[in-house]
């Protein structure tokens, strides 16, 4: 049972191989077993926990102190409030600090309680970070007991027997009920959040994997009203709406599973001639509609600090990234051409058509590690939108 563990233990990470890690429990009481990935942001906590793409996985913050500048309520990423369409759990090296930051409501700890994500402090997160660089993400279980009562064995077990990501289609969960328009646009000092246009100048539809605020906020801040709607629409009911341009959004699971309908429609919407962009889930499965594969990443790339280059401009800019999965860059076939590729390890983060106007990016453009460094994606979709025009 728990006979091993230390006085005073309240939280667990149990792995699929048994391997037990112990410490502080914090936020919800309970368990959820998912994919241990680890995060290099310094920054940005809220919004990782928030974001969608974090679906059925447990995220570990390599930055030892995360908590100082609370949580909000403008700060989430994900359009509903639950936890289930965000990260399961969260492992931190020291407890969460006291917010101290006038834009704060509350404590990360008690947001977190609130909110059913379940948190472990106390952890030695460099040897588990080492650990998933050598031997990949593992499969496991985070629980918080504030009694200290653990079945190790059978967390484990539970680990061991979870199905894991690959063939899993988590889009169908994250994404909206049903069609909305989106009317928020980029946060700046000291006004908050933009108002939108009273007239837009583009229509775009975005098609919701698992879609971040911060996107839609910013296709609101370059003109454009940003219309929502749910993974499974059609081709056909998307181009009714007589678009300017067509976004495939960001989201959780397999590229493949999600693709056994998404991929169909992509296709459509590709032979339409409409502008199309595509960021994180979008873009593996914009690739995978023109012809490439998709494939498992060892440990993923997780953080804020991810240097990209565009290709067809030579910059090189630091961008944040969120993906298990990515496409296969030998598999790029004509006339598909590779637009940005990551410094980090080589693996595509980009790439556009050459005779229509396609194109998408693994990472994600409306965050801000650059801090504006990939802002200009947006523009570079409005300028195929005008073109198109």
């Amino acid at each position: 049972m728990a006979s091993d563990l230390l006085p005073g233990c309240t939280g667990v990470l149990v792995l699929a191989d048994g391997t037990v890690l112990q410490g502080t429990g914090v936020g919800a009481a309970g368990s959820a077993v998912g994919e241990v990935c680890f995060n290099t942001a310094m920054t940005g906590y809220q919004e990782i926990l928030t974001d969608p793409s974090y679906m059925a996985q447990i995220v570990a913050f390599t930055f030892p102190h995360v908590g100082n500048v609370g949580t909000n309520v403008q700060d989430i990423e994900q359009l509903s409030g639950s936890a289930e369409t965000a990260a399961r759990g969260a492992i931190f090296r020291d407890l969460p600090t006291a917010p101290a930051n006038w834009r704060a409501d509350s404590d990360l700890s008690g947001w977190m309680a609130r909110r059913g994500v379940v948190g472990l402090a106390g952890v030695d997160t460099r040897s588990l970070t080492r650990r998933i660089r050598e031997q990949g993400m593992p499969h496991a279980v985070i629980a918080h007991d504030p009694d200290g009562r653990f079945d190790l064995e059978a967390l484990a077990r539970q680990a061991r027997e979870w199905s894991g990501l690959v063939g899993l289609d988590l889009a169908k969960d994250a994404s909206c009920l049903q069609p909305f328009v989106y009317d928020e646009g980029l946060w700046s000092w000291p006004e908050g959040y933009e108002k939108p246009a009273e007239t837009p100048k583009y229509e775009v539809v975005v098609v919701d994997y698992g879609v971040k605020r911060n996107i839609l906020r910013a296709l609101t801040s370059i003109g454009a009203r940003a219309t929502v709607v749910p993974a499974s629409t059609s081709a056909e009911d998307i181009l009714a709406r007589k678009p300017d341009g067509v976004l495939l959004s960001n989201g959780p699971g397999d590229p493949a599973a999600t693709g056994e309908y998404a991929v169909p429609e992509i296709r459509k919407l590709v032979e339409s001639g409409k502008p199309l962009f595509g960021i994180c889930l979008g873009h593996q499965m914009l690739a995978r509609a023109l012809g490439a594969r998709t494939v498992k990443m060892d440990q993923g790339h997780h953080g804020a600090n991810h240097p990209v280059k565009d290709l067809t401009t030579g910059k090189v800019e630091i961008v944040s990234m969120n993906h298990g999965f990515t496409v296969d860059r030998d598999s790029l076939p004509e006339p598909v051409t590779e637009t940005h590729v990551s410094l980090f390890d080589g693996t595509n983060a980009g790439l556009a058509l050459k005779d229509k106007p396609v194109f998408s990016v693994q990472h994600h453009p409306e965050a801000s590690p650059g801090p504006t460094d990939s802002l200009y994606l947006f523009e570079r979709f409005a300028g195929l939108m005008d073109r198109a025009r």
